[in-house]
């Protein structure tokens, strides 16, 4: 479904991807993972073209992303993207903010995208609280209600760039679940996240970054068990070990 072939991208003088190749099936749970500053969220916002590439090409079914000519909107209506922020409109419900998308585009009728956006609301487990505004909820909640909104437009794939980042760590386990059970649908997903557990249970390839290459490939199974590239045994061995040293 998807396709790096030698994809490179700079900031300035820094090389932020160096010659990335990779591809992504169709309903396969991939999860970035790296230090910070590796690469992994600079790699999936190429997907939505929210960043340009210097170098290389892109596919998504087929069809290179980063093309001359291409309909921007209509790319990033078929791909669902949550960020660390959660981005709601502060001044829209949270039923609001997801049946907006689907009839500005003309996709749903008004009382079409009421129905579907209250059936994704009770999806994510908010149905309740669909006539609250963000203020009214907490940082776990918007996330949820951000995730319902990415999947108003039915993508065929969804991006998470470190959705529980900046979450308190009570409320990471109810987003997790609601991106569980997205995996257990079959949806292809990216995620980067720093969530090892979460990857460890979800993900059908975790990809290892550091200093924009990616450095490994393998199953959880593998990655967490038999890392094979030294940079990925260290990253491992701190994450294990974070007081070690200090």
């Amino acid at each position: 479904m998807i396709r790096f072939e030698h994809v490179n991208k700079w900031y300035g003088a820094y090389q932020a991807l160096v010659d990335v190749n990779e591809t992504i099936a169709k309903g396969e749970v991939v999860v970035l993972c790296g230090p910070s500053g590796s690469g992994k969220s600079t790699l999936i916002r190429t997907l939505n073209r929210l960043e340009p590439i210097e170098g290389g090409r892109i596919e998504i079914d087929g069809k290179d992303i980063h093309a001359p000519g291409n309909d921007v909107n209509a790319l990033r209506s078929r791909i669902g993207f949550v960020f660390q922020q959660f981005n709601l409109f502060p001044h829209m419900t949270a039923l609001q903010n997801c049946t907006l998308a689907p009839v500005r585009l003309g996709r749903l009728s008004p009382v079409q995208a009421d129905e579907q956006g209250r059936a994704l609301l009770d999806r994510v487990g908010l149905a309740h609280k669909a006539d609250a505004y963000p203020a009214e909820l907490s940082g776990g909640q918007q996330q949820r209600v951000a995730i319902a909104r990415a999947l108003a437009q039915k993508p065929p794939l969804m991006l998470f760039d470190e959705p529980t980042s900046a979450l308190d760590p009570e409320m990471v386990g109810e987003v997790l679940t609601v991106i569980r059970g997205l995996a257990s649908d079959g949806m292809t997903m990216i995620c980067v996240t720093h969530e090892m557990g979460f990857a460890r249970e979800v993900a059908d390839r975790v990809l290892f970054m550091d200093a924009g290459k990616v450095l490994e490939r393998a199953t959880p199974a593998e990655f967490f068990l038999r890392p094979q590239h030294p940079r990925a045994q260290q990253f491992l061995a701190d994450i294990r070990s974070p007081f070690a040293g200090g």
